[in-house]
């Protein structure tokens, strides 16, 4: 097992069975985890989220995503599987934009998990993991960048094994549901420690690691609508909201949205409302204040 630095994430990297150390010890939400079983091992069923039971006979590279529900149905066995595993958390894999963007790629609507590679593939694969496990034992201040280059290679050797026909046909909908996903993870806005940090279509393909006109298609063929609209479209829901039901100043919210002057969010928030956010706070405090006694 490695060790990790706290403050770039967590990752760890094993062979199957090492020291009683199974697939299983790792099955936490925060956890992505990438297994390729080399050997032995019964055939086997993989449960994954809303897909059909998946088949795994033969040697497999199989990324599972915290986040979807999954089960393996193993029929009893006497040969023990081969092979290694490595698990990662976000936070180790957002300090590369670049290695951001290919696990976004892959994670994001998957058309399945289990990649089946050939006999090259598992050569090249298999001496990956290996290694990164050999490297493991090995004290070196920049070992996790070391590490995220082994990722790297992997999940860009799991894209290339995708069918042709899926790459071309399904590509352009995982694009948009990762950017739709990216997009949602910034909101709520806490304020004022998360800011809003991907504001424009270009910040969205630097993390999924596509260029923008290739977002900007993507998007507009499965939606719709443009990259820019659903991003304005989002920031103005999350404006009215602050404006509404929180008493931060309208630099805050400014400032918390990504808007880099005051008068940038003014506007366009009034771009979107007709009326400047000012104004629009006003009207609210106008409409909700109690009313007067006919007495006086």
């Amino acid at each position: 097992m490695t060790a990790h630095k706290e403050n770039q994430g967590q990752f760890r990297v094993a062979a199957i069975g090492e020291n009683k150390c199974t697939l299983e010890s790792y099955n936490r939400r925060d956890f992505c985890k990438i297994s390729l079983v080399t050997a032995g091992g019964a055939p086997c069923q993989l449960f994954y989220g809303s897909l059909e039971p998946i088949e795994v006979d033969r040697p497999a590279l199989v990324l599972l995503n915290p986040l979807v529900p999954h089960s393996w149905s193993v029929p009893e066995q006497t040969v023990p599987a081969e092979g290694y595993f490595c698990v990662f958390d976000d936070k180790f894999i957002h300090t590369s934009v670049q290695l951001n963007g290919l696990a976004n790629r892959l994670f994001t609507a998957q058309e399945s998990p289990v990649y089946l590679p050939d006999q090259a593939e598992l050569h090249f694969l298999t001496g990956l993991f290996a290694q990164m496990r050999a490297e493991a034992e090995i004290h070196y201040n920049d070992k996790d960048d070391l590490f995220r280059s082994y990722l790297s290679l992997i999940l860009h050797k799991a894209l290339q094994m995708q069918p042709a026909g899926n790459r071309a046909d399904n590509a352009g909908s995982r694009i948009a549901t990762a950017f739709i996903e990216l997009l949602r993870q910034q909101f709520p806005v806490d304020l004022p420690l998360q800011p809003v940090k991907l504001k424009k279509a270009s910040d969205f393909a630097d993390r999924l690691a596509v260029h923008v006109n290739h977002l900007n298609m993507a998007v507009q063929k499965a939606t719709g609508k443009s990259t820019t609209q659903h991003i304005g479209g989002q920031l103005f829901a999350e404006a009215k909201s602050l404006l509404s039901y929180t008493s931060y100043s309208i630099a805050e919210i400014s400032y918390g949205l990504g808007f880099e002057y005051q008068s940038y969010f003014n506007r366009f928030f009034k771009k979107y409302a007709g009326i400047p956010p000012s104004d629009f706070r006003k009207t609210l405090k106008s409409i909700n204040s109690p009313l007067k006694s006919i007495d006086g």
